[in-house]
């Protein structure tokens, strides 16, 4: 009995092939993998209850965190007056300082087995942090609105602080400490300086 002999793909099915192989499936179905308030337990030495605690802290800390950077930038576009290259460029520096802070955050969150909020609705849904006008306004409430959004951040900083260390999660606890606290003090410090008796900035 003659052994069958393969039959050698043709030059166009090949092609076909080859063009399917790196053609985009963009027929993917929604569906979510993690659930918003979820925790996956990852090997941390932390159990679920206290990652679940901390990441419900740390996300509202995010939520007011990504609000505060997004003033900052609104600020930056509309400041007029006197002082507008200093308040420019010290509304992008700050900005840049809660960017890099949001980072920090979310991925804390992420690493306890949390889903970080990222959305502008979830955010504008989350935050605690008074909502500006889309209007312009004047350089002095403009930086009035960021102290007190600096300062309801730094309040719940140290709040949040105290509860995930009593927990047992000094790494969050870390986090609330080195880098929320320390980048809003020094941050509201600099912008109530221009508000000072002598300062020009005046609504």
């Amino acid at each position: 009995m003659a052994a069958s002999k393969k039959t050698k793909p043709t030059a166009s099915a090949s092609a076909a092939r080859s063009k399917q192989e790196v053609k985009p499936d963009l027929d993917q179905k929604s569906h979510e993998t993690q659930r918003y308030g979820e925790i996956v337990k990852l090997p941390n030495g932390l159990s679920e209850k206290v990652c679940k605690e901390s990441v419900a802290l740390l996300n509202q800390c995010l939520a007011d965190t990504i609000t505060l950077r997004d003033m900052y930038k609104k600020h930056h576009w509309q400041v007029v007056g006197p002082t507008f290259n200093q308040l420019h460029l010290m509304y992008d520096q700050h900005y840049e300082g809660q960017v890099l802070l949001v980072d920090i955050v979310a991925e804390r969150i992420q690493l306890l087995g949390g889903i970080a909020l990222a959305m502008a609705a979830d955010i504008a849904e989350t935050t605690k942090i008074a909502r500006p006008p889309r209007g312009r306004e004047p350089a002095a409430v403009q930086l009035r609105r960021l102290a007190e959004a600096h300062e309801h951040i730094i309040v719940n900083a140290r709040e949040a602080a105290e509860k995930v260390d009593k927990s047992g999660d000094p790494g969050s606890n870390d986090v609330f400490v080195s880098n929320v606290l320390r980048t809003n003090e020094l941050q509201v410090w600099f912008l109530t300086e221009h508000l000072v008796a002598a300062s020009p900035v005046t609504a």
